[in-house]
Parts: C-alpha cells; structure tokens; sequence
C-alpha cells in the first residue's frame, strides 16, 4: 500500500466515524429539551438506526457488490445522507424527524460495510493493515464527543449541521478514493446467507445458543446507556457530557489491551459473568449518583463502560468465531450482527424509551434513579439465566474453550505496537465497526494459531 493510498483511507475513517458521532450520542438530549419530544418518541427515533441495521445487509449483498463501484456508491450515499442530515436539523414534528432520520440511517449503515470493504480491496494483508487504518475512527468518534462537548451544543441542531457539512466533504472525496469495480463475476449471495441463516446448523450446540440468547437479552438495557445517558447527565447538571462520555471509549481501549491478561487467568465463563456484573453496576451507580458530592458515581459509571462491552460482547463474540466451523464463521458473525444490533437494540430502544416515558416528573424533567433501577433489575436477570445456563453445561466443551484462549495467548506474543492497532480497532462505543474490528482481530489470531 503506498503512502498516498494509506492517507486516503485513514482519513475517510475519520471522517465516517466523525460524523456518526456528531449525532449519535447527544440525539436523545436534543430531542427532549429541545424538540421536546416524550421517551417513547426518543425510543422510536433510535430504533432507526436499528432497523436500517437489519436491512443493510441486503443492500450491501445482494444490490452494492453486483452493481456499482464501492467508491461512487459511498459519495452518492454520503450527499444524499448530508441532505438528510440538513433537514433533520429543521425538522420540529415528530412524525418528519423519524421519517428523516429512518431515511438517513438507511443511507447511512451500508458506509460502514462499504468504507471496510474499499479500505480491504487495497491491501495485500488486512489482517495486518486494516487496524493501523480503521484505528482513525475510533480517534474521530471520540474527537466528535469533544468537540459537541467544548462547543456547548448538545441541545441545539448544530450538530446536525455540522454532521451535513462533514457528509458533503465525506461524500465528494469518496470520488477520489482508489476505483473498486462491482463484483460482477461473483455468485450472487442468498438472502439466508446474508442474514447468517447457514450458522442455525450451530444452534444445535447449547454454548451457542446461550450466547445469542444472552446477547439479545443485554441489548435490551444497553440501549438505556446508549439513546439517555447524555440527557440524563445533561438534565443533571453536567457540563461537557458529551466530552465526558469520550471516557467510554478510552476505557474500552484500556480493557481491550489488556484482555489477554484476563482470558489466561479467568476464561471465558468468568469473564463474561464479570461484564453482566458490570452492567448492573454501571446502572445502579447511575441511580445513586448525582452531579455535586456524588459526580465520582456518574464518572465510574462511564468508565466501565470497557468492561461492561469487552468482557460480554468481545469475548462472547470471539468465542463464537472459534466455536463456529470455518465454513460457518462469517454466517455465525452475520446472524449475531442480524440479533444483537438489529433486534436486540430494536426491542431495547423501544423499551428503554417507554421506560423514560413512565417516569417523568414536572416539567420535562424524570425520575432518574427509578429509570436506572429497570435496566439494572433486568441485567440482574440476564446474569442470572446465563448463570443458570453455564451450571448445565458438558465438561467435554471446555476443551474448545480452552482452545480460544490459547489463541488469544499466542495472540499476545505479538510485538506491542501491532496489539495496540488491533485491539484500537474496536475501541468505540456502539456500531458495528465492533463485529468488523473483531472479524480481523480473528484473523490474526488464526494466523498465530490456526483455525
């Protein structure tokens, strides 16, 4: 890869993550203070992202790889996305807002695929190049967070307007970006393949049954974090949420260095109890915590965030690229891409919404330490059914559990600098630039280990 092409596609991640995050996190905030609109109303408009989620892939498979060139189609997604973005920023009813953002967010998710897939049709080795390329967008979703959150706009349309202004430049340097033809030699894929339908032959095997099941049951009380943890802090006082929240994401960096450590000493059953624990924690601090003596509550709260998507999500979704056959893997990551950020974040924004909407005291204000406490209850209740789960569980299946962690061990016998590229990959909060991030950090592992 030369130096020309690396800097092209470092900076297109920049800018796709940048203008996610302009939005992303401090919509609910906007939407309730400004726009004045009602939980359940917040609740549907994050549901969105979640539907345009579980219809992209389609898009991608079956229309995107056949027809058109990968650079053209992302400049033509990212200008008509920059329309949307500028509408959103004026729209005041409901009814054109959702209508707006669901249009958006269709035009939105297959980038995500797409700016992978330009970044892979460049390089000779992705396993070994793709991180030192897509860590420029976990820096860009964190220097959004900052940047909403040093200008004090969290409760204005600005951000929208910036997040249109970006998508216009995002969309014409798309046309400069290296020429991917459309793959039309190839065999066209099945919906069944697309959607991960091939990876049911696994729900034979309780272990991973117990993982998808656990993973769209946690979806559900993540999306509480995910659509109202910025108007939460907002309406409690804090200055800079937006900027605080970045500590997230920094925190999921840390963890994720440090994850080999844990899975040579824990293993996967312990790790993952520990990131359910976690979960529980997060939104019991939150409950207790408040913006004066108790801030500290709210700040640990954010913070473990690294252990609350690490040890569930990334654990539980390497383990599931090592227990699926070779064939099976890419449908196995399909189909819990397809459960958890499609109908797991889908039935979790519209229960976190309705949530937020029962508790409402006077005014727009809410009764936050009682809106904490249900998604901290129903964590409590997925820990304890994937307790249940693990006590039945065969002797003979911890022989491949064990085979995964000595992957992650061999994993780790890899110089510093290139560890630190792989895990940045995922190192940011909410999309699916996780299940990516993870996909390539499984390749390196095979390459250390084998499949």
């Amino acid at each position: 890869m030369t130096l020309k092409t690396r800097v092209q596609l470092s900076s297109m991640m920049l800018l796709q993550y940048f203008i996610w995050g302009c939005w992303y996190v401090t919509m609910g905030n906007y939407l309730m203070k400004t726009l004045h609109f009602d939980g359940n109303q917040v609740g549907h408009a994050y549901s969105t992202f979640a539907l345009a989620a579980m219809i992209s892939p389609f898009f991608v498979g079956m229309i995107a790889d056949k027809y058109f060139a990968t650079e053209r189609l992302l400049g033509f997604l990212h200008l008509f996305g920059a329309l949307l973005l500028y509408f959103l920023s004026q729209a005041e009813s409901f009814t054109s807002f959702y209508w707006l953002l669901l249009a958006y967010t269709l035009c939105y998710t297959p980038t995500i695929a797409l700016t992978n897939s330009l970044s892979f049709s460049q390089m000779k080795d992705p396993g070994a190049d793709f991180p030192s390329i897509r860590v420029l967008g976990t820096i860009g979703w964190i220097i959004s967070g900052l940047t909403i959150g040093y200008l004090g706009i969290e409760d204005k349309a600005l951000f929208f307007e910036i997040a249109s202004a970006l998508s216009v430049v995002m969309g014409l340097y798309c046309f400069t970006m290296p020429h991917v033809p459309p793959k039309k030699d190839e065999r066209r894929k099945t919906v069944a393949e697309i959607m991960g339908l091939d990876a049911l032959k696994l729900f034979k095997e309780k272990d991973f049954v117990i993982m998808i099941l656990s993973s769209v049951l946690i979806s559900i009380p993540l999306m509480f974090y995910y659509s109202f943890t910025n108007a939460f802090l907002n309406e409690s006082g804090m200055v800079n949420a937006a900027g605080k929240m970045t500590m997230g994401q920094m925190s999921e960096i840390v963890f994720l260095l440090i994850m080999p450590f844990f899975f040579k000493r824990l293993g996967v059953k312990k790790m993952i109890m520990i990131g359910m624990l976690a979960w529980i924690a997060r939104y019991v601090l939150f409950a207790m915590g408040n913006n004066d003596a108790l801030v500290w509550l709210f700040y640990l709260g954010i913070i473990l965030h690294g252990i609350c998507y690490d040890f569930f999500f990334v654990t539980g979704q390497i383990y599931v690229d090592k227990r699926a056959p070779a064939h099976l893997r890419n449908s196995a990551q399909g189909l819990i891409t397809f459960a958890t950020y499609g109908l797991g974040f889908y039935l979790g924004s519209r229960a976190s919404g309705y949530v937020v909407n029962m508790f409402v005291i006077e005014g727009n204000l809410h009764d936050w330490e009682k809106i904490w406490f249900v998604p901290a209850a129903f964590s409590i209740f997925v820990f304890l059914f994937l307790l249940s789960c693990s006590k039945t569980r065969s002797k003979h299946k911890k022989t491949r559990q064990v085979q995964v962690w000595r992957a992650f061990i061999k994993f780790n016998q890899q110089g510093l600098f290139q560890r630190i590229q792989c895990f940045l990959i995922v190192g940011f909060t909410g999309d699916f630039g996780h299940l990516f991030g993870i996909y390539y950090l499984a390749i390196g592992i095979d390459h250390h280990y084998g499949s």
